[in-house]
């Protein structure tokens, strides 16, 4: 070998062992923690587990996977706890040994199973089947301090200690894996119940919208939708307490289900999806009641108070408000103290005909509102006829108020198809915290409180816009303040800049005036009190203590007159809109400020 071809194979040496170290040194070094247990383990891939509790019996509780979920197939055939058999697995999968106990130690077979607890009597078994991969676990007895267990992998020389928490995972009994929920109200479709509860029988129908229950039996009505959803709800959380008993021989009559006192039945069209049993109380514990499901063999106990609200009169399923809103509201037609409309217009706000007047939003909002949530204090009769009406003063009734969610159209078709509901009320001459009311589309008489029934409106004036003007503090020339016989006037001479009229005397502060002004162009009234003229002397008004006329850059006025105070603590006070005179509740916030700032000095 020449010279040249050495020095060739000494350099090739040296930059590979240059390589080398330089990988060595970047390479990361493996984490120095302790390894699980059972690193193939895969919790979502088992398919079927066998625990052998410790004892003479070795009894065999067996879980499998199916398609709807884990069951318990020995012992007994029954729905698996689902939640019990995942936090196992995840344990299973967490699990990482203190201590390696070398095959050396364990080679005696007869020693090693007295000194670890690995005998038939004293361990308990676990065996996973995942796929193919198969895991054998034996536990056996729990160290001296008793914190920590021996733990033997079967096929796995040598043995562990691990953390004695994993023993709170392993219930002793079959009991203990059974799922302790009565029923799964997701795991079947229904679309009707029917509750018998002794002689009564309840029937509720779910409309094809999901979402309106109707009571069916003992007569057709309207259902409380919330009532009866949240009853189903407590059902859905029923819990299993104690299972009792499993024998197909077992006498259902010894236990009160056979009739039973409470029968809750869930049906799909014409077929019975599901049928709870209930019965009587154990001997000495009023807590709990005897109940099983039709095509289970198993008498459990159930919480006696989660079947309460199954065991409510009729009256409590039924819907406690008189109107249910689920439509917008486009015309609301008004036969009161006076006959109107009021008519939502194309740019969404409000109109009231005949009276063409300008409808005010946030007040026809509130009655559309209240008309929502009326609530029904009585269901005084079922069932009337025409000639038992006038008895509640509702032939002819004494107001009617009809929503619908379109204009009122001349075709009877249609105008049926857009109303939504027609309320109809009578007085009720002998009470005076009531008032008959009715719909036209039922044949029940309800009652409603008078209080809630006297905030609708019976005149047109009430729900006029509450806003009293449209115009802003720049159309605004001065002001003219009188109060009794005194008189004062401002002229605004520009933004925070008054001065006095000739004649007025005073202190102007023009910060405090020019605010107040500006309040009083863009006041709503409180709400309506009064319609017209001959209302004036009622609220004080007939001789004003004190009168504000803003005086507008167009030659126009507009004026407040003040009168008695309100049961708010602000005054009544008067103006005239478009030729009439109206009466209304002041906001007494802005009435002090108008009092300290627009007023005629003494």
């Amino acid at each position: 070998m020449s010279s040249r071809q050495t020095w060739f194979w000494v350099i090739l040496t040296v930059v590979l062992l240059a390589a080398i170290m330089v990988s060595r040194r970047n390479h990361p070094r493996p984490g120095t923690g302790p390894a699980v247990l059972l690193p193939d383990l895969r919790p979502d891939q088992v398919t079927s587990i066998v625990f052998r509790p410790p004892g003479e019996s070795r009894l065999e509780i067996r879980m499998d996977r199916s398609v709807s979920g884990w069951q318990l197939t020995a012992p007994l055939q029954y729905p698996a706890q689902v939640s019990t058999i995942e936090r196992l697995l995840s344990d299973l999968a967490r699990l990482t040994p203190a201590t390696f106990i070398s095959p050396a130690e364990t080679d005696n077979q007869g020693e090693a199973e007295n000194r670890y607890g690995f005998t038939s009597i004293q361990s308990s078994a676990i065996i996973i089947q995942q796929g193919e991969y198969r895991i054998h676990l034996v536990l056996g007895i729990k160290t001296a301090p008793g914190d920590q267990v021996f733990l033997q992998v079967v096929g796995r020389p040598g043995a562990y200690v691990v953390d004695s928490a994993i023993l709170n995972s392993l219930p002793v009994s079959a009991n203990n894996w059974r799922d302790t929920s009565l029923i799964n109200l997701n795991a079947f479709a229904f679309d009707r119940i029917t509750v018998t509860n002794g002689p009564r029988v309840l029937e509720l129908q779910r409309g094809p919208e999901q979402s309106i229950w109707q009571i069916v039996r003992p007569f057709p009505t309207r259902g409380n939708h919330a009532r009866i959803e949240e009853s189903l709800n407590r059902l859905q959380a029923l819990q299993v307490q104690e299972f009792v008993s499993d024998s197909a021989e077992t006498d259902l009559e010894s236990f009160g289900l056979q009739p039973p006192s409470l029968a809750v039945c869930f049906h799909s069209g014409t077929n019975t999806a599901a049928l709870l049993l209930f019965g009587k109380n154990p001997t000495n514990d009023l807590e709990k009641v005897y109940a099983c499901r039709m095509g289970d063999k198993a008498i459990v106990t159930v919480p006696t108070d989660i079947l309460t609200p199954w065991r409510a009169p009729v009256t409590d399923f039924r819907d406690p408000y008189l109107l249910r809103v689920t439509q917008l509201v486009h015309t609301l037609e008004v036969q009161a103290g006076e006959k109107f409309l009021v008519e939502r217009t194309r740019t969404n706000s409000w109109r009231i005909l005949p009276q063409d007047m300008p409808g005010d939003s946030d007040s026809i909002a509130n009655i559309i509102t209240l008309l929502d949530s009326l609530q029904i204090t009585q269901y005084v009769k079922d069932a009337v006829t025409e000639a038992d009406l006038p008895a509640y003063g509702l032939l002819p009734p004494s107001s009617r108020y009809q929503l619908r969610s379109g204009p009122i159209a001349t075709n009877v078709a249609e105008s049926a198809s857009n109303t939504i509901a027609t309320l109809e009320f009578g007085v009720a001459t002998n009470f005076a915290d009531r008032v008959y009311a009715r719909r036209i589309d039922e044949s029940c008489v309800y009652a409603v409180s008078t209080s809630d029934f006297s905030q609708l409106p019976s005149h047109s004036w009430q729900l006029r816009d509450r806003k009293l003007w449209h115009f802003s503090i720049g159309d605004v020339a001065g002001a003219t303040i009188r109060q009794q016989d005194r008189q004062r006037q401002i002229t605004r001479k520009g933004v925070h800049d008054w001065a006095l009229a000739p004649g007025s005397s005073g202190v102007i502060n023009d910060l405090a005036v020019e605010e107040t002004v500006r309040a009083i162009c863009e006041v709503k009234a409180g709400f309506w009190v009064a319609y017209g003229e001959q209302h004036r002397e009622r609220f004080g008004l007939a001789k004003p203590h004190h009168q504000i006329t803003l005086l507008l850059q167009n030659g126009q006025s507009a004026a407040i007159d003040f009168g008695l105070e309100s049961p708010s603590g602000g005054p009544f006070a008067g103006t005239t809109l478009d030729g009439n005179y109206w009466i209304f509740e002041f906001p007494w916030l802005l009435y002090r400020d108008a009092a300290s700032h627009l007023s005629v000095p003494p």
